[in-house]
């Protein structure tokens, strides 16, 4: 008694396996925060419930995943087994097993989803360094009088931007800082023609862009170097990369972004519709700096839902929406088991039932009747066929011992009036009428003496 108080003394708290289970949810949701994690899908399971259940797996370790139904809503793939992902989730504990868990908030292809990461990282690192600051863009000039193009001396974006300069503006002079835009070193290339054009001071305005393409074909212009060196440069820049979906590091960073290669020319160039370009110039200022605070508020509103997911009823409901999913799936083979059973019980009852029934019965007896008339029809024909050999035999001794043979050799029978037989001539007297029966007939005679 004294050991288990002393032993119960040692211990700040007594915990239930149910307390211990919740404490320990609460440490990794809140300690952990969010963590990136590249691995395999496995074991992927789509409920009636909209949520989805999955390891995410490695060469040497796995892990319990959960993506409720409203986060899986904007994965823009479809995931199944043996994809590589990336995904961004939260650690949990799914308590009444006592599991650890990921509670998945979003999903992309590997590839692409590292890019995205890293684009991301990089906007919001550059964001809160004040690059994208709207303080900081310059205004294009009124009336440039030359134009710098930085971009690939070989690629359709030159053309579109020549073509457009052309026709608007046939006299502005042009000059071009030839740039790899696309693979390794691209970069590095497109921060050099930057450079160089700041360094010569010929341009009072750059475009800087190329034509559209994948995530990975445009990343050099997601890169740290490219974004500083257009921050630097003390030449407005326009970015003009890809089409108007398409967004880049680039963009935030550019004094102004245009949709497109061809649009950045329109932008520069002069015309008729000057004033319209600078109302344009000033609304994609305005929609840059909307994306911006945009992006800053997203970010807020991110952090802020990390905040509440971690104390919001949700997280206990989809817990207990997770626990009910297992239970219905649980339930569902349990009754498909009761039900396969009692089936077989079912047919198992109906073959007895056939064997007993009075149609199986009856197509029996009709059976066995069939087989005993046939038994009796052989055996009528046997007795038929040994009554005929008995007459057949009984006929040829009655011929033997048969009076009308014994006429064939030449006898007679004769009788009188009355049909009684002649044996001795005092029988008859003159005048009798007799009959006479011969092998072929008879013949009538009157007796005279």
């Amino acid at each position: 008694m004294t050991m288990f108080a002393q032993q119960t003394q040692s211990n700040d708290r007594i915990y239930t396996v149910s307390s211990l289970n919740a404490q320990v949810r609460l440490i990794l949701e809140n300690e952990m925060g969010v963590v990136w994690l590249v691995g395999e899908l496995s074991n992927l399971s789509m409920p009636v419930s909209g949520h989805w259940y999955f390891t995410l797996k490695d060469s040497r370790a796995q892990v319990k995943c959960a993506m409720f139904r409203g986060n899986n809503r904007r994965v823009t793939f479809k995931p199944s087994n043996g994809t590589q992902v990336l995904v961004k989730a939260r650690l949990s504990l799914y308590e009444p097993r006592g599991d650890y868990q990921l509670i998945i908030e979003s999903m992309q292809p590997e590839g692409d989803g590292r890019l995205q990461q890293q684009f991301e990282q990089l906007k919001m690192s550059l964001a809160a360094e004040g690059l994208f600051a709207q303080s900081l863009k310059k205004p294009l000039p009124d009336q440039p009088k030359r134009v710098g193009i930085v971009t690939s001396k070989t690629g359709a974006a030159l053309h579109d931007i020549l073509n457009v300069l052309q026709r608007r503006d046939p006299g502005l002079p042009v000059v071009i800082y030839p740039t790899t835009v696309q693979g390794e070193g691209a970069a590095i290339s497109i921060a050099q023609a930057i450079g160089r054009a700041n360094s010569r001071q010929e341009c009072d305005v750059l475009i800087v862009g190329r034509g559209g393409g994948s995530l990975e074909d445009l990343w050099a212009f997601n890169e740290e170097i490219v974004a500083r060196t257009i921050a630097a440069s003390q030449i407005p820049i326009v970015s003009a990369v890809g089409h108007e979906v398409d967004v880049t590091i680039a963009d935030f960073v550019a004094d102004v972004r245009a949709p497109t290669p061809s649009a950045a020319a329109e932008l520069i160039s002069r015309d008729m519709t000057h004033q319209t370009q600078k109302i344009n110039q000033k609304t994609q200022q305005l929609r840059h700096a909307i994306r911006h605070y945009i992006s800053g508020q997203q970010a807020r509103i991110v952090n802020l839902q990390h905040r509440l997911d971690r104390q919001h009823p949700q997280v206990r409901l989809n817990q207990q929406q997770q626990l009910l999913d297992e239970l219905s799936s649980r339930m569902e083979r349990a009754m498909r088991q009761l039900i396969s059973g009692h089936q077989q019980h079912i047919s198992h009852a109906e073959y007895k039932l056939a064997l007993h029934s009075p149609a199986h019965m009856l197509k029996q007896q009709s059976n066995r009747l069939e087989q005993t008339r046939h038994r009796l029809l052989d055996a009528m024909d046997r007795r038929l066929l040994n009554a005929n050999h008995k007459l057949a035999m009984a006929a040829e001794k009655l011929e033997t011992v048969s009076p009308l043979a014994t006429l064939g050799r030449g006898y007679s029978i004769t009788r009188d009036a009355k049909g009684k037989v002649i044996r001795k001539t005092e029988q008859v007297q003159a005048g009798d009428t007799l009959h006479t029966t011969v092998a072929d007939g008879e013949i009538r005679s009157v007796v005279q003496k």
